[in-house]
């Protein structure tokens, strides 16, 4: 499961166990400089997130993926292309929102134009008239607007059932749940469960190739996905632009014990 959950960490909606005071460590332990260098991974509850990993992965292959493989068998086409612009339409207000906590106001003016479309025209988001229209999907979280602010990713996580995750993303996900997510506070906890659950499915059943694919061509399927989970993660904050190049690897050492020749 940690691996099915890593490509929707930020949908990643939590119920309501998470209180503010719970929170407030993480935080501070996350504002303070838990954080690592940007180009690393800093994994050091590596045998702890190993442990887990292998039991989210019993626990996919019990329950998840015989899921996922009978909502594909199931579920018509048409129908599951429903069922995901149902849930990415929900997700629209927590995008907006976060698009305008990063400055992104060009991101936020598209993500009101597609609610607003797929709302009407859309049925209540059943149908992506906006793409349609030129208004394509954004992307944004609670953990990339804490990025942009320049809070670090902190240590890496292998959370229970939910997957990979850091201590950035982590806050992140419950404050997008706790305080972002109107249609969160406003659903009921059954409906709220219903919602997540099939998230998890649809998600489960949309990577499934690629999971395949990763962990045939892998020697370390753990180290596979966070890999790919941490460099997605990245480019996600930066919105899909290259990343910075840093050329100190390739610049050289002056040796000061050689001696020019022509100063001879």
């Amino acid at each position: 499961m940690i691996s099915s959950l890593s490509a929707f960490a930020g949908r990643w909606q939590t119920t309501r166990l998470f209180s503010a005071a719970r929170l407030v460590p993480l935080g501070v332990c996350l504002l303070a400089g838990c954080a690592t260098a940007r180009g690393d991974v800093h994994d050091p509850l590596e045998p702890v997130n190993r442990a887990v990993f292998a039991v989210n992965r019993v626990v996919d292959g019990l329950v998840l993926e015989p899921a996922a493989e009978v909502y594909g068998l199931v579920v018509p086409r048409p129908v599951r292309r429903m069922v995901r612009n149902l849930l990415d339409h929900l997700a629209a207000p927590v995008v907006f929102v976060n698009a305008l906590l990063q400055g992104e106001r060009e991101r936020a003016g598209i993500t009101l134009g597609r609610f607003m479309i797929n709302s009407t025209l859309g049925l209540f988001g059943l149908f992506d008239f906006a793409a349609e229209l030129g208004y394509l999907e954004q992307d944004e979280d609670f953990g990339q607007t804490l990025a942009v602010w320049g809070a670090g990713e902190g240590v890496y996580l292998v959370l229970p059932l939910l997957g990979p995750s850091t201590v950035r993303d982590f806050v992140g996900s419950a404050v997008d749940t706790v305080l972002l997510d109107p249609a969160g506070l406003a659903l009921s906890g059954e409906a709220q469960l219903a919602r997540l659950a099939t998230e998890a499915v649809v998600t489960r059943y949309e990577l499934d190739p690629l999971l395949d694919d990763l962990e045939r061509s892998s020697l370390d399927f753990y180290a596979a996905v966070r890999s790919s989970y941490l460099q997605r993660r990245r480019a996600e904050i930066r919105n899909g632009a290259p990343a910075p190049f840093d050329d100190s690897v390739y610049r050289e050492t002056p040796d000061e014990s050689f001696e020019d020749p022509a100063n001879r």
